[in-house]
Formats: C-alpha cells, structure tokens, sequence
C-alpha cells in the first residue's frame, strides 16, 4: 500500500483519500459562461505523462490538499495547503 502525505495528518495510506481533479481547473464564472466552455470545464483535462499537480481530499480530516506526484511511476513528490500551492506555483 502507497503512502500519501497529508499536510494536515502526515503520512497515511492512500485507501483514506480521494482524487478531487486537477490541480488548476479553475470554475468558469456561471453568470455569462458559453457551453464550450463550461464542456471543457467538465470534460477536457490535460491527462500528463510524468510529473503533474492534483487536489486531493483526506477522508479522514476532510480537508482538500494539492499533491505532486509523477503519474507514470506514482512517486509523490510532496503536498501542500491549498493556499500554499497556489503562491508556490
């Protein structure tokens, strides 16, 4: 069994999580959104081969968290606070 790291827990097995989407797929506005884009928002994701950025949730303290890892070979490079991903990045 893999081992996540929550930045709110620490390191816990990866049954206690769950994958949110892609880090950076921002919500259009829905006031004024047209239907491609609000299709893309639902439907269109990158997919990366290597290294990529992904929010997750800990079931467990239920707090949603961004993750490094590399989708080919699954190593977790590290997580971080959502607020603090999004100055990191």
């Amino acid at each position: 069994m893999q081992l996540f790291p929550c930045p709110f827990c620490g390191p816990r097995e990866e049954s206690e999580f769950h994958y949110g989407g892609e880090a950076g797929n921002l919500r259009p506005d829905g006031s004024e959104v047209t239907a491609e884009r609000w299709a893309g928002y639902l439907h269109m994701r990158d997919n990366p081969k290597g290294p990529t950025r992904e929010i997750w949730v800990h079931l467990t303290c239920g707090e949603f968290f961004a993750m490094s890892r590399d989708s080919v070979n699954h190593k977790v490079s590290g997580s971080s606070v959502l607020g603090e991903a999004e100055q990191g990045a």
